[in-house]
């Protein structure tokens, strides 16, 4: 049997095992394939975990852990490298261990999704994190400036109590790659004033599950473009397959 899986702090918002059983039975692979979710307290679990996982042939990461990773990898691509952040980690029969970034491809597809065209001037980017990181990557390559909002003003260009009514009427793209509203919380938004958001705007909501966020809600109301990340979701662990076959 040929295992793959997501490892991650906490997994109940995860749609990643449906995504993969679903395509396993579609496919005909289900009994040669297999995708389990494994929740770890800490990053220093994946050792045990990587040794002790029969057939295990890669795994996705997820919060909080995309950064966390990489000391255990042997080495990384030149794009996940760069990024800072891996989310997909191949193990090889020599014993190496290559970590990828697949978000990049789910966020590219998404971009071209919800921009088209459009010329959105500059971005926001909510969060600071390994999906943050790459977001910021995607954005360098289209040529669109971004600012970094965070909580901590040491890790992003704004806060959160830096974002008025002009600042928002600045950035016409606003992405959040922070898990504010993820599921169970799914009555929570990022703080913003979306009371400034118009139909000139683009909201990427990171979050899949639910996969309207009141962060798309709340933008749609006022008549904004919005886009949660399903899509990239299924980007990325297709990319991810891709990755663990060749």
């Amino acid at each position: 049997m040929r295992r793959f899986g997501l490892i991650g702090r906490v997994l109940g918002h995860s749609f990643s095992a449906k995504y993969f059983t679903d395509k396993f039975e579609r496919e005909g692979l289900s009994q040669e394939c297999r995708y389990d979710l494994f929740e770890m307290p800490e990053i220093s679990c994946v050792e045990e975990f990587i040794t002790t996982t029969e057939g295990l042939v890669g795994f996705n990461v997820t919060i909080p852990y995309k950064q966390q990773i990489i000391p255990y990898l042997t080495s990384m691509s030149d794009e996940a490298r760069n990024i800072g952040a891996v989310n997909c980690v191949k193990l090889y029969a020599d014993g190496r261990r290559v970590g990828y970034n697949t978000d990049v491809d789910g966020i590219r597809i998404s971009l071209d999704k919800l921009l088209g065209c459009a010329e959105v001037g500059s971005a926001l980017v909510l969060g600071t994190g390994g999906a943050s990181q790459a977001v910021q990557y995607v954005l360098a390559e289209r040529g669109i400036p971004f600012s970094i909002v965070s909580r901590d003003s040491a890790k992003g260009n704004l806060t959160y109590a830096d974002l008025s009514a002009e600042v928002i009427g600045d950035n016409h793209l606003i992405i959040n790659t922070s898990p504010v509203g993820m599921y169970p919380h799914h009555d929570q938004a990022p703080d913003i004033p979306y009371e400034a958001l118009g139909a000139n705007h683009y909201l990427f909501d990171l979050v899949y599950n639910p996969e309207r966020t009141l962060f798309v809600e709340k933008g749609a109301a006022r008549g904004a473009h919005t886009l949660s990340g399903l899509d990239m979701l299924y980007a990325q662990a297709e990319a991810a397959w891709k990755i663990w076959n060749e």
